[in-house]
């Protein structure tokens, strides 16, 4: 039974943060880590000690962990950047908030001696021999420990003390993964056996000058070493144990949403009984309940996201997705009475049609919008429409012919702000052969539903104003609104941007409202788009008709068209260094190429527009780790090792430009090689030059790696894999979380009356969930009876 946890977490705002610069204020970003490890940055808010972030993320890590960071830093363009403050929360203290956390937390200070990382390989035993007694400890290696030195390594040796006894190692210089393999003896007296202290391992950097610095510590008690046979194996390091000082807010707070799922996945088999009641829903609807109708009248606000796109995956991978979206809002429509009401609520339909979207249609968005979006950034224009709002002081870029007036502000703005609009709507109307058949599809029904339901004269325009209801304002709009979190841009946009980006999602808000509402809310000033927006309204519904006039048939086989393998997952710029050959300087080892992503091959060229591309088939990939930066002297490198059909193993190491690029492109490559037969366990995270490996100092270039794998850890986002296990597991939870909430503890009878289920769906719907719940507990039994699930927690 494979084990899947997920991790979401949200970085909300921060608040009363100290000011680390000459001018009285900070630029604050947060890092965040899992165990030490960078897997988020957030982009950086300028002169500001309350920032906003709003940067949400999902990590996936099959091999669970331990703690989760977030350190607060002040940017600065000069050296290095400051430390503001952390908050580390552990595994536990997450996973004992079963709807996760969501408050404000002080920020306590960083201490260095807490700071550890990596882990031990120790063997541990008791000798008794009549002549004497003693412990002994094999000291073989070590792994990921923290980097203490300036080099971006470390000089470590290990202690070994149980009361006054003490042994060491020898030291190794400038390694993270040293290998010791030493045998340390302490001599003990007969009466110490018989005490209940303490071995402890301790790792230590030594430095020539000044006191050595601490790099964890492991704790064993005495009496595992009566035991037989010896205790051996991987040990994490911990720290030293002080408690981390809460400094009563005066390192200010972050607001943070964090939850975590823990998961054990069940054979596919046990999931279909399940599969087959939620495809029957659409493949045979009825007017009376199905698993589906039960699913959705069950499920809560805060759940209803997490179960739509649940369910979206679900019904993409059995090639179901429209007729799927086609109950959900055939549904909706059928019980609204209003029109002016219809999809406005976030019923389980609404967030399924927008999860739909992102799901198929991003890399649409993408190609509709990224280019206006960044002339926007380019060209950071001071816009302001609003007479309360408008600075005087921030239009120097207007006139350089001295003070202008509001009215020339007000003129300046409306001028770009018409250009833009204008782009972006030309932009979206022109697209009918770039959307996704798929979505065309969908779009079709949906008219075709509210079309039936609303059929007097003067409901014309409802069925364009349901479809662009989706498409403006759930879709593109937000996309404007904030273009970081639709990955259209690295950064969030600064405050000037921002405003602009505002008044035109705004204004596209309008568009898609088919001008009907202009006039009639408190901004008033927003009149002189009007005429514009109200021009684009006959563009706006010819280019709707034109989108849903496609056949039916044509969109059955590309709904999955965003996993197919003539699809780009990703591409853009990067540094490549070619491992084999001359050894250059590392400023000059690594060259500019546009690298593509498909889930067939990785390929480069020297730009874009090169005919000539280089390519490694995605099935010859067994590894796509992280580079240390004493490797090249060089930050965000990643490794993609590949092997040949001869067995040799082959790296090119690839440099991006920031911590977040590299998070992306390692995810991205590890998700469409998840499925490869060949992936590595260990690999070195440094480079072989001069004869050794930069990371262990080992001589070898095919001796076995030093560090662990992450092959299956990944962020979460539109291009993830389909995975029908783990998406039907969820879909369970949310059936058993039900059931256990508004059923008698007998099972006997239902106390919540859910559209009055006929006994054959309710009766097949309760066995379904009573035989997975039976099957985990069964699985459970048999782990715990042959000893997998038991944990050596020292």
């Amino acid at each position: 039974m494979a084990k899947n946890t997920s991790l979401y977490f949200r970085i909300v705002e921060g608040r009363n943060l100290p000011a680390k610069d000459v001018s009285g204020t900070s630029d604050p970003y947060c890092i965040v880590k899992v165990d030490n490890e960078v897997v988020a940055r957030t982009a950086t808010v300028w002169k500001n000690l309350s920032p906003f972030w709003g940067e949400e993320y999902t990590l996936h890590l099959p091999m669970g962990f331990h703690s989760l960071s977030f350190h607060v830093m002040d940017e600065d363009t000069i050296g290095y950047d400051d430390v503001i403050g952390k908050i580390t929360l552990s595994k536990e203290a997450i996973g004992s908030q079963a709807k996760g956390l969501d408050c404000w937390l002080n920020l306590t200070r960083v201490d260095p001696d807490e700071e550890v990382q990596g882990e031990i390989h120790l063997s541990l035993e008791l000798l008794k021999v009549p002549e004497k007694i003693s412990l002994r400890c094999q000291v073989i290696e070590a792994r990921d420990l923290a980097p203490r030195d300036i080099s971006g390594t470390s000089d470590p040796f290990t202690r070994v003390i149980f009361n006054n006894h003490s042994a060491e190692t020898s030291i190794i210089k400038k390694t993270r993964f040293p290998h010791w393999a030493e045998t340390l003896e302490l001599e003990l007296d007969p009466e110490e056996l018989s005490e209940e202290g303490t071995v402890t391992v301790e790792v230590w950097d030594w430095d020539m000058v000044g006191k050595n610095d601490f790099l964890g510590k492991v704790e064993i008690p005495f009496a595992c070493l009566h035991k037989t046979p010896p205790l051996e194996g991987w040990f994490r390091l911990l720290p030293l144990g002080n408690n981390e000082v809460d400094a009563g807010g005066k390192l200010g707070a972050l607001r943070l949403k964090v939850r975590l799922v823990e998961d054990r996945i069940l054979p596919s088999v046990y999931y279909q009984p399940l599969i087959h009641l939620l495809v029957e829903s659409v493949i045979s609807p009825t007017e009376d309940s199905s698993a589906l109708t039960m699913l959705e009248e069950v499920n809560t606000v805060e759940s209803r996201q997490d179960v739509a796109m649940t369910l979206v995956k679900i019904y993409l991978g059995q090639g179901l997705v429209v007729p799927f979206l086609d109950y959900l809002n055939t549904r909706e429509v059928n019980h609204t009475t209003d029109p002016n009401t219809l999809f406005r609520s976030n019923s389980l339909s609404s967030k399924a049609m927008e999860q739909f979207m992102k799901a198929v249609g991003m890399l649409y968005l993408h190609e509709v919008l990224k280019p206006v979006i960044n002339r926007i950034f380019d060209e950071k224009k001071y816009i302001e429409l609003d007479p309360c709002k408008i600075d005087l002081n921030r239009t120097r870029r207007i006139s350089f012919k001295g003070a202008v007036s509001e009215a020339e502000v007000r003129d300046s703005s409306v001028e770009m702000l018409q250009s833009y609009l204008t782009s972006i709507i030309e932009s979206i109307v022109g697209s009918v052969d770039q959307c996704p058949p798929v979505m065309r599809v969908a779009f079709k029904q949906l008219h075709k539903r509210v079309e039936e339901q609303f059929s007097e004269p003067e409901n014309e325009d409802v069925k364009y104003l349901a479809i662009s209801g989706f498409f403006f304002l759930r879709f593109f709009a937000p996309a404007i609104l904030t273009p970081k979190l639709f990955q259209l841009r690295d950064q969030h946009a600064d405050t000037r941007t921002s405003r602009t980006l505002l008044l035109l999602a705004k204004a596209l808000q309008s568009v898609g409202n088919l001008g009907l509402q202009l006039g009639h809310g408190k901004e008033q000033w927003m009149a002189p788009l009007h005429p514009i927006i109200l021009r684009s309204v006959a563009s706006v519904k010819d280019f709707l008709d034109k989108l849903i006039d496609i056949d039916h048939d044509t969109g059955e086989v590309p709904q999955r068209a965003v996993f197919m393998p003539s699809v780009t997952v990703k591409e853009g710029y990067l540094h490549k260094h070619k491992a084999e050959g001359p050894q250059l300087l590392s400023r000059f080892a690594f060259k500019k190429r546009y690298f593509w992503l498909t889930s067939e091959t990785l390929s480069y060229a020297k730009t874009s527009d090169w005919q000539v591309r280089s390519s490694i088939p995605i099935q010859c990939v067994c590894a796509v780790e992280r580079v240390d930066e004493n490797a090249f002297q060089q930050q965000n490198v990643m490794q993609v090792i590949t092997q040949d059909n001869d067995g040799q193993l082959h790296t090119m190491y690839i440099q991006c430009k920031n911590v977040n690029e590299l998070n992306q492109w390692l995810s991205a490559i590890r998700k469409v090689s998840i499925y490869n037969e060949r992936m590595l366990p260990s690999f070195h995270p440094g480079a072989h030059r001069s004869g050794k490996w930069t990371c262990c100092l080992q001589a070898g270039r095919a001796v076995t790696g030093c560090s662990r794998t992450h092959s299956a850890v990944t962020l979460g986002d539109w291009s993830d894999p389909l995975d029908p296990d783990v998406e039907t597991q969820t879909i369970y939870k949310q059936l058993l979380q039900a059931l256990y909430t508004f059923c008698l503890t007998d099972g006997a009878e239902c106390n919540v009356q859910l559209s009055k289920p006929g006994p054959s769906v309710a009766a097949r719907l309760l066995a379904v969930i009573e035989d997975l719940e039976q099957a985990h507990a069964t699985f459970q039994r048999r782990e715990i009876e042959e000893g997998t699930s038991v944990i050596l927690n020292l």
